[in-house]
């Protein structure tokens, strides 16, 4: 049986587990883009501390995997696979991970970078952080949305004109 291509989870993952499983049983791969985020100890020109990261479960799941579903919809891709971690997180603690496998890199490429730029605005999370005045929700950056904009998807979530 296939791994999921989503998880929501509270764990760590392994990158290099996770890029094999992808890569396992599928001589077709010639190809792998990966991509990593992991906690700042700084946003927006402040310390933060902690950063805690909440979803609807069943929600978050379903929106990712529509997400996936568009970009092998656009891309050549062979498999692809998001792990979210949720919950209490400390800086340099990995949150996100993203990993593509095609043929040739500029499929894997692409897609990975299209996914994350969905994920930043689609998918239902909501980050706190930490910081030396207290507690604060994130909120959404004209930046993301723009990065979106790209692929020809309009978001409104930092009140840009969708």
């Amino acid at each position: 049986m296939s791994a999921p291509r989503v998880v929501i989870q509270t764990q760590d993952f392994d990158l290099g587990a996770e890029v094999a499983a992808l890569r396992a049983a599928d001589p077709g791969v010639g190809a792998v883009a990966s991509f990593v985020g992991t906690v700042r100890d700084r946003n927006d020109g402040q310390g933060v501390s902690a950063m805690e990261l909440e979803h609807y479960p069943g929600m978050t799941e379903k929106s990712i995997e529509a997400m996936i579903d568009e970009a092998f919809k656009r891309f050549d891709i062979r498999a692809a696979r998001v792990i979210h971690r949720v919950g209490p997180l400390q800086p340099l603690d990995q949150i996100v991970l993203v990993v593509v496998t095609s043929a040739h890199r500029g499929a894997s490429f692409q897609a990975c970078e299209f996914l994350m730029d969905y994920l930043k605005t689609q998918a239902p999370f909501w980050k706190k952080e930490t910081t030396p005045e207290g507690a604060r929700w994130v909120d959404a950056r004209v930046s993301d949305d723009a990065a979106l904009a790209r692929w020809g998807i309009a978001s409104g979530n930092a009140g840009t004109a969708a």
